[in-house]
């Protein structure tokens, strides 16, 4: 998908129902400097039984007078609406993603010529439906929140089995809890999660703040995705958990730099640094003035800076040595 760290912008359902909410969250996610914007391609009827109760943090954020079914049912977005927002995405130059949750929605999505998935952490168990996204044989950025390995392995088998490259597929570790606290996180799984399976991996991250999705890529990860919204205060039940444009935008600057910082793994010199060795290393020098024919002693000799004469490690090479010629303290031999 890229050669560097793939960060979508996760705008979920913070549009809210609306498409010019939609648009602004494009392009605010195209300002931060995101290389995708995602959505959520559902219908209701299709997801969620009429009385399906509220997760406690929805209930939080929206109260508890809805359903489930009635809050998500405000949320949706037609095929208008998603042909709209594709344009603009292309226009604002970031890639557009979208989650499907349903049968209907991957043909939807695939009919408008999506050619990678985002397959939500609430279907890793679901076979019909990862059966039917493995037969399109697109790219993959499978969420795994909820799960244990022997359900990402089974998940992995579904989609190699009907001949999906492991390339077309990158596995995020997340914690399905909005916010997610510190202590659940567990980062490390992230990583026995690419080093079992072999794929590429990375982190969704559902905690406050910036610093455990910037730790994620120091850790390696490939993918970073990351709620964000216009503005926290709004009604919804992700709003509160979310990024606001100035945070997005910070996120991916640290991120930008950190997988710079990660560099090649080759330990050398720096270019920046090259200056840096006669003026920070040291020389043998004179301790005391020393006359010519003398022999250099551990009590005539010192090292001192700058570091442009002969290596300390030669010490033992002078040493015994006599003097060719007379030296002044700290007069390089």
């Amino acid at each position: 998908m890229s050669d560097h760290v793939y960060i979508i912008a996760e705008a979920g359902v913070n549009h809210n129902g609306s498409v010019s909410t939609a648009k602004k969250l494009i392009e605010e996610a195209a300002k931060a400097g995101a290389d995708a914007v995602k959505f959520q391609t559902f219908t209701a009827d299709a997801i969620i039984t009429k009385n399906a109760a509220k997760a406690e943090y929805q209930k939080e954020t929206t109260g508890d007078s809805e359903t489930q079914f009635e809050m998500v049912k405000k949320l949706e977005l037609d095929l208008d609406a998603h042909k709209e927002l594709i344009s603009h995405a292309s226009e604002c130059g970031i890639d557009f993603l979208s989650s499907p949750f349903d049968l209907v929605s991957i043909d939807v999505l695939h009919n408008l010529g999506l050619k990678t998935f985002k397959i939500p952490s609430g279907e890793i168990n679901n076979l019909p439906y990862l059966r039917k996204l493995a037969s399109l044989k697109a790219n993959y950025i499978i969420s795994t929140c909820m799960s244990n390995m022997s359900e990402i392995v089974e998940c992995m088998h579904i989609f190699t089995s009907a001949g999906c490259p492991t390339s077309n597929i990158s596995l995020l570790h997340v914690n399905t809890q909005y916010p997610t606290p510190y202590e659940d996180v567990n980062l490390h799984a992230m990583l026995t999660i690419g080093n079992t399976i072999g794929v590429s991996y990375g982190y969704s991250d559902h905690t406050l703040g910036i610093e455990i999705a910037t730790a994620a890529v120091a850790l390696g990860a490939s993918v970073i995705e990351k709620h964000f919204t216009l503005d926290k205060t709004m009604e919804g039940p992700d709003h509160s958990s979310s990024l606001e444009p100035a945070e997005l935008k910070a996120m991916v600057s640290a991120i930008r730099n950190i997988e710079v910082a990660l560099g090649d793994g080759i330990k050398r010199p720096s270019d920046s640094e090259l200056e840096n060795i006669k003026i920070v290393r040291k020389s043998i020098v004179a301790a005391t003035d020393i006359k010519s024919g003398e022999i250099f002693t551990e009590q005539n000799l010192t090292t001192k800076r700058p570091g442009n004469g002969t290596s300390p490690m030669r010490w033992d090479k002078v040493i015994g040595n006599p003097a060719k010629k007379d030296y002044k303290k700290d007069e390089l031999i």
